[in-house]
């Protein structure tokens, strides 16, 4: 069964082609496949026997695209993301003088953009457009998306930019102004289940809960190592259990995740609203709606500092001291 993409997205994007921009920001929740959309439409600008609102698959400009070698067409993202890297982080020591594999960066340097120039400063291989697309766009760090932001404001003949976020407000404001935004929304969630279930996912609806309707997330959660950790917090905190042996920043991040899409789904339960994340099963929490709110807003706080070097364990005991459904 094919994955269940917003249709909806698609047309806007051929839709434009006829007109097409020379940046596009395509931006939605995590795990819902935006990068999916924004690869099938690169692919689509390239096939060189379009007919209709679908690549051919055929031709050779398709071929060179599904084998990841077209000449015109470039995926930016961050080592971490990247199979074959194996270059170090700017600044360490090469991996052979410590005896030790270099971590791959989480994020989009500088380099990575200033190399575009060489591709899209040149004619195109195949007399059509030339294509980079940048993901996830709020991985740039700040000299990245200061160059990537002269590119966009002074684009070279031909040259299409194709940005995809999944944190829209973490972009410089100067970017994002320099793009048409296209807004990915998630599948509709009986097709999302149907998907999920398909791909062999167990309890699917609850997964795509949690996921918060991202079918992607959701299949990445269910079979992930960390899922059974997030089935046995959710549980032990329905039940007014307090977890323990939160020690690393890891479990940290996820325990805060946890808090607080359970908070939320107390407060939306609370005041008469079908829970979003389904994480307390048939169980009704205790507690005003108006504190379980308050919790969760401070854990939108809470869950960026989990990400920060710090004491885990002592972190951890702090959130759950206050969480209204142990107290």
């Amino acid at each position: 069964m094919s994955y269940p993409v917003d249709e909806s997205a698609w047309n806007g994007l051929v839709e434009r082609l006829p007109r097409l921009p020379h940046a596009l920001l395509v931006h939605g929740p995590r795990g819902i496949g935006k990068l999916a959309l924004a690869t099938r439409f690169s692919q689509y600008l390239l096939c060189e026997a379009r007919a209709g609102s679908q690549p051919c698959g055929r031709c050779e400009g398709c071929r060179w695209f599904m084998d990841g070698n077209h000449p015109d067409y470039r995926l930016i993202q961050p080592e971490s993301l990247s199979e074959d890297s194996s270059e170090p982080e700017e600044g360490a020591e090469p991996a052979e003088s410590t005896g030790k594999k270099a971590k791959a960066s989480t994020e989009i340097k500088v380099g990575q953009i200033r190399a575009l120039a060489d591709f899209l400063y040149v004619g195109s291989h195949r007399g059509a457009r030339r294509i980079a697309l940048v993901h996830p766009a709020e991985a740039m760090n700040l000299n990245a998306a200061n160059s990537l932001l002269k590119a966009l404001e002074e684009p070279p003949p031909g040259a299409i930019f194709i940005l995809v976020t999944h944190a829209f407000g973490r972009l410089l404001p100067t970017v994002r102004s320099r793009c048409v935004k296209v807004a990915v929304a998630p599948p509709d969630p009986g097709a999302s289940s149907k998907w999920l279930k398909a791909e062999g996912i167990p309890d699917p609806d609850r997964w795509l809960a949690f996921a918060g309707g991202a079918p992607l997330l959701a299949r990445d959660l269910a079979t992930g190592e960390r899922a059974g950790e997030i089935r046995c917090l959710t549980e032990q905190l329905a039940a007014g259990q307090r977890p323990a042996g939160i020690n690393t920043r890891e479990a940290l991040e996820l325990l805060a995740e946890v808090l607080q899409k359970m908070a939320l789904d107390a407060a939306i339960g609370g005041l008469g609203g079908q829970a979003r994340y389904a994480t307390w099963g048939a169980r009704r929490p205790a507690g005003s709606p108006e504190r379980w709110l308050a919790f969760a807003r401070d854990m939108g706080r809470n869950r960026a500092l989990a990400r920060r070097p710090l004491n885990p364990g002592l972190f951890a005991e702090d959130l759950l001291t206050r969480f209204p459904g142990l107290s």
